[in-house]
């Protein structure tokens, strides 16, 4: 007799022409290892995922995360006492929303986190968040700026989030504009928002990087390597934090929102 943890038909439905994809025929909670690997490729095929409907509690939210690596964990958050992993996102308010720009997660730790998976559990209308592709950013490039950019490295910084806890000491490091996938091989364009994340170049002024550096920001997001998705409460959404920009949206005024993410560790970017 067929038991939960049998195979399951995974659908697979293209969400833009640039990135994304949405998946349905499957349960993250009762996947088989085969289920894993085929949501993999498909993970590295469009870089970021939709698994409407799944409605996960916090213990299978975790395991599922768990298959993709160890856990990475931010300086300046808090995350579930119960759940040291987890991190619950709820509504600060405009003036506190410091995801509503474009941008990489934590890209100055020494490792910054692979990829992120978020569990739905209470949205509102509104609160979209979108997502750019970097590596359809990087290909666009004319080969003399991809030439000019190889083997730059950018100042990336955690200012922002540094001065929303009123923290005197910013972290920093220094990694590729250019960065090779581990994983997939391919390369991509990896900034965050100038200035604030993002100054400068390696052996730069900030003078001197921000033109360039606002070049190939508005660059990367433009209409055509956007995909934006409207939140439903039981979506599970995962993309990869080493080929994506992405925006959060908050419009949503005072309206209560609790989604849950788990980040996973990645490696140094090369």
């Amino acid at each position: 007799m067929p038991s939960a943890q049998d195979n399951q038909e995974i659908i697979t439905r293209r969400l833009s022409g640039a990135i994304g994809a949405e998946v349905t025929g499957v349960r993250l909670a009762k996947i088989t290892d085969a289920n894993f690997a085929e949501i993999r490729q498909v993970f590295h095929e469009f870089c970021m995922l939709v698994f409407p409907g799944q409605f996960l509690t916090i213990d299978e939210h975790v395991e599922f995360a768990s298959r993709w690596g160890e856990f990475s964990i931010s300086p300046f958050v808090t995350y579930l006492e119960s759940h040291p992993a987890v991190l619950p996102l709820h509504n600060r308010g405009k003036a506190g929303a410091v995801t509503e720009n474009w941008h990489t997660d934590s890209a100055f730790l020494d490792e910054p986190p692979a990829l992120n998976v978020l569990s739905a559990r209470d949205v509102p209308v509104g609160g979209d968040t979108m997502w750019s592709n970097q590596y359809n950013a990087y290909e666009r490039l004319s080969d003399g700026m991809k030439a000019m950019l190889d083997g730059m490295r950018g100042e990336f910084t955690g200012a922002r989030l540094a001065s929303l806890v009123g923290a005197s000491e910013i972290p920093r490091n220094f990694h590729p504009i250019v960065r090779t996938h581990p994983e997939t091989g391919r390369r991509s364009l990896y900034i965050s928002k100038p200035v604030d994340s993002l100054p400068r170049f390696e052996g730069m002024t900030e003078a001197e990087s921000v033109p360039l550096l606002n070049f190939l920001y508005q660059h990367s997001v433009q209409p055509d390597n956007v995909h934006r998705h409207h939140w439903q409460t039981g979506d599970v959404v995962m993309w990869d934090n080493r080929c994506t920009m992405h925006y959060a949206v908050h419009d949503y005024g005072d309206d209560p929102r609790d989604i849950h993410r788990v980040s996973i560790k990645g490696s140094i970017p090369r």
